[in-house]
């Protein structure tokens, strides 16, 4: 087994990988599938790949790709995931490296630590997250359903602006003990991301309400997940 950084055209194989993980886990739990169809999960990683603010990782067994893994560097605690291992060669401490390799990533650059949201019926992989000196910080919930299409007095939501990134990062700190000031920078800038007013100041912002994404308001924490882990840095 070998472990080298992801390239471009490690993408399509790495999304089927990942497509196939997830849906075997989730309907084994009987839950629907993340990703409605194997395209989804290769144009994210396709974006990951290419993207600077991502490192991406793949193994190899005898030249041939069977997992991948991310380390999200935007903000000052670096993000983990997706990482996906083809079934076919289970058992054979592929997670385990993946993993080593994205936290000698997390140490080569000073984050002050890393985290990753982990799926709670899946004990398998968090088995491994305890080994690697992770905690859990705390327990999400995953809800799906359609709009309600209501307002609440007071309350007015409005697409975030520039201008708006330090009250919400001052919020995110307040609630979390680190701002994301990264993401919330890149949905700003692709449109994605809200913001809620009250008594004329920011209580509450969006990056997006689905996974990948994160909310934060006054007396709220993320919104995506069924666990949230978290590994410090020693120092």
């Amino acid at each position: 087994m070998t472990i080298r950084e992801a390239t471009p055209a490690d993408a399509e194989i790495c999304g089927r990988i990942c497509y196939d993980a997830f849906k075997a886990i989730s309907e084994a739990h009987g839950f629907a599938p993340d990703f409605p169809a194997p395209e989804v999960p290769t144009g994210l990683l396709t974006r990951m790949i290419a993207d600077p603010k991502f490192y991406g990782v793949v193994a190899d067994i005898d030249g041939r790709v069977v997992g991948s893994n991310f380390l999200d560097e935007r903000n000052m605690i670096a993000g983990v995931g997706p990482i996906t291992v083809d079934r076919a060669v289970q058992n054979r401490a592929v997670g385990r490296r993946l993993m080593d390799a994205v936290h000698e990533r997390a140490a080569s650059k000073n984050f002050a630590g890393v985290r990753l949201i982990q799926a709670g019926f899946h004990t398998r992989s968090l088995s491994l997250y305890a080994k690697l000196g992770y905690d859990v910080r705390e327990h999400l919930a995953c809800m799906q359903g359609n709009a309600l299409n209501i307002t609440i007095e007071g309350h007015v939501v409005r697409a975030a602006a520039e201008a708006d990134i330090e009250a919400c990062n001052h919020m995110c700190r307040q609630v979390h003990g680190h701002d994301r000031a990264g993401e919330l920078r890149d949905a700003i800038a692709r449109g994605n991301a809200t913001v809620v007013e009250h008594d004329g100041r920011v209580t509450g912002y969006a990056t997006i309400l689905g996974f990948f994404g994160h909310a934060v308001g006054e007396t709220n924490a993320d919104v995506k997940g069924s666990s949230a882990l978290q590994k410090n840095s020693p120092d």
